[in-house]
């Protein structure tokens, strides 16, 4: 969510992952096709989605466009009580949103700092914070409340079969993750900010959650931005938040385990596989999927899809 926040006031926070260096500098725009998966994949049920730390930011959500075109519906969460009502307001039925703290469950303190987007159930590690410009005046402390956290499996039959999930919290990521087994037991994508540095107290970082999540059944897809600081002294005159080489933070998704494709039905598959061309454009992974589906059910989506790779 603080690398939200900074695109916000700045304009460029967070930096995208670099193209593969065999990427064709002036490739030209694809012509326009009549295939595509969003029309091909008419009779599915609406994928549904977990947004754990949903608040409403200038950024786009991922899921925007499936949401406008009434294919998924969206099971958000966001402890502000104002925050809430915002998205309950802009989305409406049948979207549901609750002013809940979603982590392992029971009661918990939760750290209020000067802007909101960058409270957490973790304290800010104010010493690391510090070593960087423009971070620690982001994320002071002001306050510390007892709160009551719930866990997504404590309230699985209100959100149903999950096929999507995206997380911002902060730090707490992990405690989300265990307390949501039966989520991840359907889901088919997740989004998740990471960290890399401890900028909460003893927050689990990146290696945590991945080592959880691959031991659940997901791979590591790919990293979307990088939230990069300078250290100090060190400052970019045009942008304070724009850094060198020091990554602190990111999003990275991961992807049920492409390996073992054949324990998803063909809807599983079908969603996996737009969710992929629709959030990420993973092409190679989606055809890869829609090879999955034509060989079990005699249909040539692979063969129109590949039309549309060049």
């Amino acid at each position: 969510m603080l690398g939200s926040f900074l695109k916000r006031i700045s304009g460029r926070a967070d930096t995208p992952v670099d193209t593969p260096a065999d990427a064709p500098a002036n490739a030209p725009a694809d012509p326009p096709r009549e295939f595509s998966l969003i029309g091909a994949f008419d009779d599915l049920s609406p994928i549904c989605i977990v947004d754990v730390g949903a608040m409403i930011l200038d950024a786009e959500s991922p899921y925007g466009a499936l949401v406008e075109q009434n294919r998924a519906r969206l099971v958000g969460f966001e402890p502000n009580q104002e925050e809430c009502d915002k998205l309950n307001q802009k989305f409406g039925p049948p979207h549901e949103f609750f002013p809940y703290f979603i982590g392992r469950g029971g009661p918990a303190t939760y750290y209020e700092t000067n802007f909101t987007m960058t409270g957490s159930l973790f304290k800010p590690n104010k010493p690391v914070l510090e070593k960087f410009t423009y971070l620690e005046e982001l994320t002071r402390l002001v306050a510390e409340h007892p709160v009551e956290t719930r866990r997504l499996d404590d309230i699985a039959e209100r959100i149903g079969k999950v096929d999507f999930i995206k997380i911002d919290v902060q730090g707490g990521e992990l405690d989300v993750f265990k307390g949501a087994s039966d989520a991840l037991a359907s889901a088919l994508i997740i989004q998740t900010e990471v960290e890399f540095v401890e900028m909460y107290e003893n927050q689990p970082m990146f290696a945590d959650v991945d080592i959880y999540l691959r031991s659940r059944g997901f791979q590591f897809h790919t990293l979307l931005t990088a939230g990069l600081r300078c250290f100090k002294p060190v400052s970019s005159p045009e942008d304070p938040a724009r850094g060198m080489r020091q990554w602190l933070w990111g999003d990275a998704v991961y992807v049920r385990d492409w390996m073992t494709l054949d324990a998803l039905s063909v809807e599983q598959l079908k969603k996996y596989a737009l969710l992929l061309d629709q959030l990420y454009q993973s092409k190679d992974l989606c055809q890869l999927i829609l090879t999955q589906i034509d060989a079990r059910s005699a249909s040539a989506y692979a063969q129109d899809y590949a039309a549309l790779l060049g």
